[in-house]
């Protein structure tokens, strides 16, 4: 059986086909994957019209709404790479246009290349649906055996988190983007009662969306998890100090007066439909349950207290 040249259009994509030894046939990822560090070689497939990099929460925001106002992409193809590439898969997605490469990447692509690829897009909403896309993937680039193993070993982990006792379960706010204030979707609800805590707002497999304060303050967390969607720690109490800090509402809310507002590597362990959302359960325990948890290690400078 011919292996398949495969391009990725998303980093979830990009890290499953390194955890499934896959990436010899990898010949394109986008501008964002740079997990596992050798993914950072591969060429470039997918660029952003813009540098997010140096743009607060707000600027970011306000560059995405101008942009799908006047109809435009977020995201751009580099034509060269991918007639390169000669795919015979590219893996995409199907569950925000902001994140990742989205429909209109997918159709420039084939219209370029000569022979047509298969495409597969995931478009997963909750923690099953991630693992079903490893399933999938994993029997498409004819790595079976590895995605089982590894799909064992997850909800192996998941299932050891889920059966520890916990007597009290504290009501908990993901946040996904800080200015404006988003809920944290998708998955992320799931990840916070498997970690032991009550999620609020969204349900699980709930798109996110905008919220103002006045809805944080009427569901009054117990816990406030910062999770702004594709920055990690130290982005996140920059962008905390620059709105948050000196909010006299937010100041006011209970989680904040006590102490228990966090924040997490969102880009490594709960943005993305990635199999790292296992990490991201575990920090959460770490984070919700700290004496039940105590054994589980989690990666350095992947949550903080605020």
């Amino acid at each position: 059986m011919k292996e398949k040249r495969i391009v990725s259009f998303l980093p979830s994509a990009t890290e499953l086909i390194y955890e499934l030894d896959g990436q010899e046939r990898l010949f394109g990822v986008t501008h964002e994957c740079n997990y596992p560090n050798d993914a950072i070689n591969k060429p470039r497939v997918i660029e952003s019209v813009f540098d997010p990099e140096n743009m607060s929460s707000k600027e970011i925001d306000d560059k995405i709404c101008s942009l799908s106002d006047k109809g435009q992409d977020i995201y751009k193809l580099v034509r060269e790479n991918i007639s390169n590439a000669k795919p015979d898969l590219i893996i995409s997605q199907e569950i925000c246009e902001v994140c990742s490469a989205y429909t209109n990447q997918v159709k420039i692509a084939i219209d370029i290349l000569d022979i047509k690829p298969e495409i597969y897009s995931m478009s997963p909403h909750d923690v099953q649906g991630i693992f079903q896309c490893v399933k999938d993937i994993a029997e498409i680039i004819n790595k079976r055996k590895k995605g089982e193993e590894l799909l064992e070993a997850l909800n192996s982990k998941i299932k050891s988190m889920k059966e520890k006792k916990i007597q009290n379960k504290p009501r908990v706010l993901g946040i996904e983007w800080i200015n404006p204030f988003f809920t944290a979707g998708h998955w992320v609800p799931e990840m916070i009662e498997y970690a032991g805590g009550v999620n609020l707002i969204t349900k699980r497999g709930d798109h996110s969306r905008k919220m103002d304060i006045a809805e944080i303050e009427r569901e009054d967390p117990d816990v406030l998890i910062l999770m702004p969607c594709g920055f990690d720690v130290k982005r996140t109490i920059f962008e905390y100090k620059k709105y948050l800090k000196d909010n006299s509402r937010w100041n006011e809310l209970r989680a904040v007066r006590e102490d228990k507002v966090f924040a997490v590597d969102a880009n490594s362990f709960f943005s993305k439909p990635s199999i790292r959302i296992v990490t991201g359960i575990e920090i959460l325990g770490k984070i919700l349950h700290s004496e039940v948890f105590s054994k589980l290690e989690v990666p350095s400078n992947s949550f903080l207290k605020i």
